[in-house]
């Protein structure tokens, strides 16, 4: 196993390299050691992927910030890959908070993590401007002390605010404070995610799976995207074949369900790291 700081350096290098690279989301070990064996360079933890494997909303209400850290540290130990985790609003309002999470989540030894500006409260869902870029100057700060690549998330888009200005003045001032990746989830289109690209001073993730027009990894890496996440929707994905066996068992009473399912030995062999 690489230690932290060699999956660090894993990672910076691959924010460096010329082209796209995609770095898929696992909820849990299994998950990990999955998409570890397939041949993956890097790992994102899911808050919502998490959520549903324990059994609770993906919401900054129902999610601590040991929790969050400790699945974040079970896919940490199943993976020799460098792995970033996400972290919602840092788990606090304040700018303290957020760099307290980022040192806190170098110790559990994830190579880098994201703070987003959604506050999570429902009469005001996004940090007004000056305090979002305090928020991320005291997160890059400590990031930077730590050995640990920051993401900065501007969530306008996903919280209904559908403002591309906002998002791309945010994202600027973002890299200015010391974020090291930059990333506004639920942009509408190509040619958005294309501008974001293209006036962005620092590498930008961009988040596939969600509804609506899908785009392909040579599309994304055209349009000027380093790097590819898929968010929750692996962890949904697997929810959803889950549903629809348990529904053909309990509606239709038949079990053709398993013909798609992986066999035991396969999903033995990947736990123990093979190959496909």
């Amino acid at each position: 196993m690489m230690s932290r700081e060699e999956k660090y350096a894993v990672f910076q290098a691959l924010h460096q390299r010329p082209g796209v690279f995609i770095i898929p989301n696992p909820w849990n070990a299994g998950s990990a050691r999955i998409l570890t064996a397939l041949g993956f360079e890097a790992l994102a933890t899911t808050s919502a992927g998490y959520a549903f494997n324990a059994g609770l909303p993906d919401s900054p209400q129902a999610l601590t910030r040991n929790e969050i850290l400790a699945n974040a540290q079970s896919i940490v130990n199943a993976t020799d890959l460098p792995v970033s985790a996400d972290l919602q609003n840092g788990f606090g309002h304040s700018p303290d908070s957020c760099a307290q999470t980022i040192r806190l989540a170098a110790q559990v030894g994830l190579a880098g993590g994201s703070i987003e500006d959604s506050s999570g409260e429902a009469n005001q869902p996004i940090y007004d401007f000056k305090l979002a870029v305090e928020r991320v100057a005291a997160a890059a700060e400590a990031a930077h002390e730590s050995h640990f690549l920051l993401t900065a998330r501007a969530e306008n888009f996903l919280c209904g605010r559908a403002d591309l200005h906002d998002t791309i003045r945010r994202l600027q001032a973002f890299a200015e404070a010391g974020a090291d990746v930059l990333y506004a989830p639920g942009l509408p289109s190509l040619d958005a995610i294309r501008e974001v690209c293209s006036s962005a001073p620092k590498p930008v993730n961009v988040l596939m799976g969600l509804k609506g027009a899908t785009y392909t990894v040579e599309e994304l890496q055209s349009a000027g995207a380093k790097r590819i996440s898929v968010g929750g929707s692996l962890a949904r994905a697997a929810l959803g074949a889950f549903v629809r066996a348990a529904r053909e068992i309990k509606d239709k009473g038949t079990f053709t369900f398993a013909q798609d399912a992986i066999s035991h030995a396969e999903a033995t062999d990947y736990m123990k790291g093979a190959k496909p």
